[in-house]
């Protein structure tokens, strides 16, 4: 259920902070549009620590009818308390979608057995598939293989988002498909939780990507993704190579953070971040402009180069593209 490249998506803003629902479905018709397989709505990408919860049923609300079951849709649905986790989880299966994101509990720093009963008690209380996620440079806690392998145990725990990143990636990656081999009769799933090793953890057992450079380049993120899961290596590394300037590019500050600037350059969404968060710092303009560049012009090289390569929303041809997906 899932696999393939699923966007981290961003929450469009305007200016003042409040959201901004015409780029909102202009996002939504572009990833349609593109192969995207999934959308996490209210995920760390998307600025979940600031969104009230009516505004994340809505923003749910209108994905579900644009998306019209093209790509799954997932909600972020984790909290520091479990039973504050328990509720939003009653309240956002309930709101028409495929599975919830849940994050370790950040601040608390629980035991493994802590993080076991956490998740037991948000499974209970969902009524769609759970996706853990794993992420301790957010959280300060590490859910480890062995507690992994406990909990796909469960009924509606089905999938990780795995974000250990740099060198250690590999090597996680491995342990979890190694740690849930067989369990759901081998449809758990292990995703890549970090852009810049999706490509090798890929390569090695994981079906996918959330991914925060799939808001920029979603095409290739998506033929990726394509690529790994038919072990075409090759054509792994053919991709990854012009996209790993980016990928280093879209963390050079707190994500999302540059993310928003570039979407913002290219003319898909307003300056809009919400505080604590700030616009991308002006030193860093221009690292992160090269590295886009970059990634446009090595994708343009290779073969389907229009539709790989980010394309500026003022152009008419994107305009078409966004609007055919919308009526689709």
């Amino acid at each position: 259920m899932f696999s393939g490249s699923l966007v981290a998506i961003v929450t469009p803003m305007h200016a003042d902070g409040s959201i901004d629902w015409l780029a909102w479905e202009r996002l939504l018709a572009w990833h349609v549009a593109a192969g995207t397989a999934g959308v996490v709505v209210g995920g760390t990408t998307g600025e979940a620590a600031t969104l009230t919860e009516p505004e994340l049923l809505q923003l749910l609300a209108r994905a579900r009818t644009l998306l019209g079951g093209r790509a799954v849709l997932i909600a972020g649905a984790g909290e520091s308390s479990t039973a504050a986790t328990v509720e939003r989880s009653r309240r956002l299966s309930a709101a028409g979608v495929d599975g919830l994101l849940v994050v370790t509990p950040p601040y608390n720093r629980p035991t493994q057995e802590g993080l076991y009963r956490h998740f037991e008690a948000v499974a209970s209380a969902s009524t769609v598939p759970v996706v853990l996620y794993n992420v301790p440079t957010r959280t300060a806690v590490d859910l480890q293989p062995a507690t992994v392998a406990r909990l796909a145990g469960l009924p509606r725990i089905l999938a990780i988002k795995e974000a250990v990143s740099g060198g250690a990636a590999v090597q996680r990656i491995r342990e979890l498909v190694a740690a849930t081999r067989g369990a759901h009769d081998g449809q758990f799933t292990v995703l890549s939780g970090d852009d810049g090793s999706c490509a090798e953890t890929m390569l090695n057992g994981a079906r996918g990507v959330i991914s925060v450079t799939a808001n920029v380049v979603p095409h290739a993120m998506a033929q990726l993704c394509e690529r790994a899961l038919r072990a075409d290596r090759l054509g792994v590394q053919e991709l990854d190579g012009c996209l790993s300037a980016l990928h280093q590019a879209l963390f050079v500050e707190t994500s999302p953070i540059p993310v928003k600037w570039v979407l913002m350059q290219q003319g898909l969404i307003g300056p809009g971040i919400r505080l604590p968060l700030t616009p991308l710092s002006e030193p860093l303009h221009g690292e992160v402009r090269a590295a886009l560049e970059h990634a446009q012009q090595q994708l343009r090289r290779l073969p389907q180069a229009a539709a790989l390569a980010p394309a500026a929303a003022s152009s008419a041809a994107h305009r078409a593209t966004l609007t055919q997906a919308k009526i689709a």
